[in-house]
């Protein structure tokens, strides 16, 4: 028999596809507030240059040097900064607008609810630990058809703390009731979930969905979901 009884899931980028699903937002923002008659004349700079600003806040946001808040409107403001536009309102318009938008999403990985049906049969405990806003990350679940599958959601705004500090972990752990050696954390994020989960003591499943090349040595790696019916 396996080992494992609780199964802890990263949300966006492992299971709910972030970058699909922002895509599809952020070209809806930029159709909203026509910022193609402010000078951002192409979506896909405009896309690029998002991205780039989001991973670095989202980064200073794991290490605690900012908050969600900052976060939240500091990506759209960084954003059009590099277009010239110095419009904090703006930038926090964008940030309301997108943030409304985007919870809506229902793009998930190949697989996912396949795969989640198979654990579920398996009698795993599935439960999420995930950086996410609280109110956010309960829209993505419910809007995706994902909110039944996991018997517990721990966000940041709830525990208090961030992947990768082990408080976290620690704090999930202990709200389902699980035992570390019988507890495996799977996520994208080499930081936040891989070694997140390495400083708490967990195994780790690294979803390497992009094939990103690192050091760290999880206990598991796969490249596609289908691929956790070979571990668990």
């Amino acid at each position: 028999m396996n080992k494992y009884k609780h199964l802890f899931f990263d949300l966006d980028h492992t299971l709910w596809d972030f970058n699909t699903n922002a895509k599809e937002s952020l070209i809806e923002v930029y159709t909203f507030f026509e910022l193609d008659k402010k000078g951002i004349t192409e979506f896909d700079s405009f896309h690029q240059h998002y991205l780039y600003h989001n991973e670095i806040l989202w980064s200073r946001y794991h290490n605690g040097l900012i908050t969600a808040e900052e976060l939240k409107w500091k990506r759209m403001w960084r954003t059009l900064l590099e277009f010239k536009i110095g419009d904090e309102t703006l930038s926090r318009d964008l940030s309301e607008k997108f943030l409304e938008l985007l919870p809506a999403k229902k793009n998930l990985f190949p697989h996912t609810k396949e795969v989640l049906d198979y654990l579920s049969a398996k009698k795993y405990n599935l439960h999420l630990i995930t950086n996410g806003f609280e109110k956010t990350q309960w829209s993505k679940l419910n809007n995706s058809g994902l909110e039944n599958y996991f018997t517990h959601v721990i966000t940041s705004e709830a525990s208090n703390s961030l992947k990768p500090k082990k408080e976290i972990f620690e704090y999930a752990m202990n709200k389902a009731g699980a035992a570390l050696h019988e507890s495996i954390m799977l996520g994208d994020n080499l930081e936040a979930d891989i070694q997140g989960g390495m400083n708490a003591g967990m195994d780790t499943v690294f979803v390497n969905h992009i094939n990103a090349v690192t050091d760290l040595q999880p206990t598991y790696t796969i490249t596609n979901l289908k691929e956790l019916e070979n571990i668990f």
